[in-house]
């Protein structure tokens, strides 16, 4: 009686190992194995119980088939569907979501913004859940909300990234061509003074013809790019400076426009070859080829205060810091991930979103240790009041809970965001734990909840 003992193969090598020590026969006799498929690709085998010489000299040379998959996790404030679990509950412990809800297709990507987040599947597909009262899904039909991911409508080719702002969202196509949607109150959907202040459905932006976007981050009401050839360009409210063109709001806050309406390039950027970029609610930071840090927008005590100005409004360098390669922006707080992989935050530290071990607001970087002392950070997150940090594929988290959320009832807080099990603050990075063993590949922090892109390694192959 022939008994399987696995499903896995032979590696070209062990093949030809088993063959020389057995012989031929030993790869092709009924009774001990039998060949499937192209030579090149090895052999799967079946062994009879008498085959134990075989098995236990060839057990060295087995390689294992392994699948890659992707989940995305999600947890926190459930309001509006944001979560995608089909439910307005909070979680607040991360929840995965079946590979069903996106068509069995593995996920590239995640994109958490104010009350809704976007989905990029790996054959360049767009998913949204969660609130659409200014039509940041995209999704065609006459929804406030959905509690599940429904494909984006519009975009016919491969789109390669996502981001989500607080009421509007974006993608880039793999051409480079970038289309947006959702609010549009300031322009931040750059495309045009006249059109519409909600736009529905994907639209190209047309100004951006001839330019191959690469990069895009969404704040709250103004946006910033990076083109294929390092040029920053930015359009939508800028009152704070947080666009880089040199407006700002007068001092009754009415007597000229700040918001631009189309995309328009940071010309103090001029020769600067841009790779990164990030924006926060009235800031914005990018980083160029040779690791350096640019910020502009507001800059008030606590938040962003680099020298005597409150606020600068254009580009302004952070001198005397380490190679950089990340950077993101929160509600008003900002981090850094250094080429070595350490971590800096500087900014408004309500809830002790800064991740150093108080709520003490800081002026210029400070380097976040715990755990990143020992292990290098591989991305950052910032969300409105709190912060998710990778290292070495795990995720940890920290800032605010969600304690006194948007919404309450019966005392449980719609919070949950950080995925510790409560809606308490942290002050200090801690480890968010997950359910199966699974890989993080990567974290987008929203307002008040938080997703992941997950990766588990299935092997196929029942070792012996």
């Amino acid at each position: 009686m022939t008994i399987p003992v696995t499903t896995g193969k032979f590696s070209q090598n062990g093949e030809r190992k088993c063959t020389k020590q057995f012989g031929l026969n030993a790869l092709k006799s009924p009774l001990h194995a039998i060949p499937i498929g192209k030579k090149e690709e090895g052999v799967m085998v079946m062994w009879n119980r008498a085959s134990t010489e075989l098995r236990r000299t060839c057990k060295r040379w087995f390689s294992s088939e392994s699948t890659r998959r992707t989940y995305a996790a999600l947890w926190g404030n459930g309001d509006f569907g944001r979560l995608g679990l089909g439910n307005l509950d909070s979680q607040w412990r991360p929840r995965l979501l079946p590979s069903s809800a996106f068509g069995n297709q593995g996920l590239n990507s995640i994109a958490c913004g104010g009350a809704h987040t976007l989905f990029l599947t790996e054959t360049g597909r767009v998913y949204a859940t969660g609130l659409n009262d200014f039509g940041q899904l995209g999704i065609s039909g006459n929804y406030a909300y959905t509690m599940e991911p429904i494909e984006v409508s519009g975009i016919k080719k491969e789109v390669v990234q996502i981001s989500a702002g607080y009421h509007h969202s974006c993608a880039i196509t793999v051409d480079g061509e970038l289309y947006m949607w959702g609010r549009n109150s300031n322009g931040q959907l750059g495309l045009g003074k006249k059109r519409q202040s909600v736009v529905l459905l994907p639209t190209k932006v047309e100004w951006l013809s001839g330019l191959a976007i690469k990069k895009v981050a969404l704040a709250s009401e103004h946006s910033i790019a990076v083109t294929d050839g390092g040029e920053a360009l930015s359009w939508g409210g800028g009152g704070s400076g947080q666009l880089g063109h040199g407006n700002r709001s007068s001092i009754l806050g009415f007597l000229r426009s700040t918001s631009e309406y189309t995309p328009r390039r940071i010309t103090k950027l001029e020769g600067v070859k841009v790779k990164n970029v990030a924006a926060g609610l009235l800031h914005s930071a990018c980083i160029d080829e040779n690791g350096a840090i640019f910020v502009f927008g507001e800059r008030v005590t606590g938040r962003l205060s680099f020298g005597e100005k409150n606020n600068a409004a254009t580009p302004f360098m952070i001198a005397e810091f380490p190679w950089s390669k990340e950077v993101a922006c929160g509600g008003y707080h900002t981090c850094v991930v250094t080429g070595g992989g350490e971590l800096y935050s500087w900014g408004s530290n309500e809830n002790g979103c800064l991740g150093i071990g108080s709520t003490s607001a800081f002026h210029l970087p400070e380097r976040v240790e715990g755990p990143f002392l020992r292990s290098p950070v591989e991305q950052v997150s910032c969300g409105w009041k709190h912060t998710a940090a990778i290292s070495e594929g795990k995720i940890y988290t920290w800032g605010w809970g969600g304690a006194n959320g948007t919404f309450s009832e019966n005392g449980h807080s719609s919070g949950g965001q950080l995925g510790h099990g409560s809606d308490v603050d942290y002050r200090s990075p801690a480890l968010v734990t997950f359910e199966k063993n699974l890989k993080a590949l990567q974290v987008s922090c929203g307002f008040n909840h938080t997703g992941a892109i997950l990766e588990s390694a299935e092997t196929e192959a029942i070792l012996f």
